[in-house]
């Protein structure tokens, strides 16, 4: 019986302290908590562990890097001469990867093109390097975070049910819906979501506020604005199945509802889509097929434009090492999904996956409509059956990109509002912390029908700044009766239309950066990151080679 008894204790025991073990691994604490897989969230990471900070990255992705490493590989890198810091040297560990000869396994270098944005590739004078493939990109985040042993929790999402720990106005933790409690001293949201910042309960927009909001002109619905090529231009193409037959129905992806009257503001949200990363490399090619569910009917408008005259198919296939290429949008019917995402900023993880794969299934059928259908240029297909997704790129996922481009979600209002004044040069900010200076970019918001009945497309802005502009420290914290320990550089405080300007890789990186400086100088100084000393964050910043300000 005493035997019995003692054994009992001694489970009982032994039962307490597995417990105890289990519930001290499920609490993760550090100086910085950094929330997302983006580049953003990998570039501040990065800078919190070289200033000898504790730092966890919480990232819902199983890989990192958001868009850079998931086929956004031809840079949108506006003035690249004003991007500095550890941004800068993302793009020189490119350029020293591709020095070496080995690399370039699938075409040989001398056959690149060497075609960047606006400017070469390849820059010898800085050693950077614009352009590069997905996988590239992600083992040098991948090695780069090895540098500096920073604590990684991967497919980690934070629920959103669950309300935070809180303090008045100040987050002690978050949790994970693996039941995780995540808790620091500064909390950085760098997702394309702002799902921490939602939850925490700071102020923030979603769609396009109306041009008198912020006095703006090319906010709001921007009806007959016709900046890029990707509308129907004098293509008139009806929108119904048989001509002018409201009964007949709509054609797919052609909204009922009325566009509204230009320059108010609207829920909508511009266009998503994947980057694709496809090759002719004949050894490197996964073929590409029709996928389930395919319905040539859901691009009958795209047929129709064909038939119209319009084929400009490739002219966003823009070249990246090794005979591959990055895909973007281009004409009146293209990679964008426009219309299908309006759910997504405020969706539910499920929602958000459903939307993903009705963009997968879109673009994937969208490929295989180009190659097969027999309303499509006999020259287009042939173009196009040589093309297929790269094999070596996203391997777990069959060639296809992991991260669809979040374009825009939700934005937060913070202490500053950046609008297209301050993007167009007409008001200086006083407090920089790096530069912008892409062009004021939106794609389409909206497709609808014209008095007409013909299609036209809404909302696509190409707007360039007179130069390179700066953004303030104040759009990238709260409004401190809202909280005084988040910093949020992707979702940050902007309109719509400034944000279209801001809302670059390359920015989004250097702001990650910027916000981890801010992040230490709050916790040395023990206060707000409100309250950091201006001053102290641009010293130490010009130290690490950020740019702030526009020279002529």
């Amino acid at each position: 019986m005493i035997r019995s008894n003692l054994i009992i204790i001694l489970i009982f025991l032994t039962s307490i302290a597995f417990s105890q073990n289990t519930l001290q691994k499920e609490n993760y604490k550090a100086d910085i908590i950094i929330y997302g897989g983006t580049s953003s969230a990998i570039i501040s990471g990065i800078k919190a562990a070289s200033l000898g900070r504790s730092v966890i990255i919480i990232s819902p992705d199983t890989h990192l890097g958001g868009m850079t490493t998931n086929g956004l590989g031809f840079t949108d890198s506006g003035h690249k001469e004003y991007i500095g810091g550890l941004a800068k040297e993302f793009y020189h560990r490119v350029y020293q990867y591709y020095s070496e000869e080995t690399t370039w396994n699938w075409v040989s270098r001398n056959k690149f093109k060497n075609k960047g944005q606006d400017a070469p590739s390849i820059d010898g004078k800085t050693q950077t390097m614009w352009t590069f493939e997905p996988h590239v990109a992600e083992q040098i985040f991948d090695d780069w975070l090895k540098e500096y042993s920073i604590q990684i929790l991967k497919n980690e999402w934070l629920d959103r049910e669950r309300p935070l720990d809180k303090e008045a106005r100040q987050i002690i933790a978050f949790y994970t819906l693996s039941g995780k409690r995540i808790e620091g001293k500064i909390f950085i949201d760098a997702s394309y979501e702002g799902d921490l910042m939602a939850l925490t309960g700071v102020s923030y927009h979603v769609g396009r506020e109306s041009n008198s909001v912020y006095n703006e002109t090319y906010n709001g619905i921007q009806k007959g604005v016709f900046q890029h090529d990707h509308n129907f231009k004098d293509l008139k193409i009806n929108a119904y199945w048989e001509h002018n037959s409201k009964k007949s129905g709509l054609l797919p992806k052609i909204s009922e509802d009325t566009p509204g009257k230009n320059g108010d503001g609207d829920h909508r949200v511009e266009a998503y889509c994947y980057r694709l990363c496809l090759t002719q490399v004949r050894d490197n090619l996964i073929p590409i097929t029709k996928p389930d569910g395919y319905n040539p009917k859901n691009y009958e408008l795209l047929g129709r434009i064909y038939e119209a005259g319009w084929d400009q198919t490739f002219v966003k296939f823009d070249a990246i090492p090794n005979g591959k290429t990055d895909v973007n949008n281009h004409g009146p019917f293209s990679h964008d999904n426009i219309g299908m995402n309006y759910e997504y900023p405020e969706a539910s993880y499920k929602k958000r996956k459903e939307i993903e794969k009705e963009h997968q299934a879109y673009q994937q059928g969208l490929l295989y409509f180009i190659k097969t259908d027999p309303r499509v240029p006999d020259s287009t297909r042939l173009a196009m059956a040589k093309w297929g997704y790269a094999k070596d790129e996203f391997k777990d996922n069959n060639g296809f990109p992991h991260q669809l481009y979040i374009r825009e979600a939700r934005r937060m209002i913070g202490s500053y509002v950046m609008t297209e004044h301050d993007v167009m040069g007409k008001k200086k900010i006083k407090d920089p912390i790096g530069m912008g200076s892409y062009s004021l970019d939106s794609h389409n918001v909206q497709r609808y029908v014209t008095f007409f009945h013909h299609v036209e497309n809404e909302g696509d802005i190409g707007v360039n700044p007179p130069h390179p502009y700066s953004i303030s420290m104040r759009s990238i914290i709260p409004k401190e009766n809202e909280c005084t320990n988040l910093i949020v550089p992707v979702c940050l405080s902007s309109s719509h239309i400034a944000y279209g300007s801001i809302r670059m890789e390359p920015v989004f990186m250097l702001l990650g950066e910027s916000a981890s400086q801010l992040a230490d100088l709050a916790l040395k100084n023990k206060t707000t990151v409100q309250k950091v000393n201006y001053n102290a964050l641009k010293g130490a910043l010009l130290e690490a080679n950020q740019i702030l300000t526009y020279q002529k």
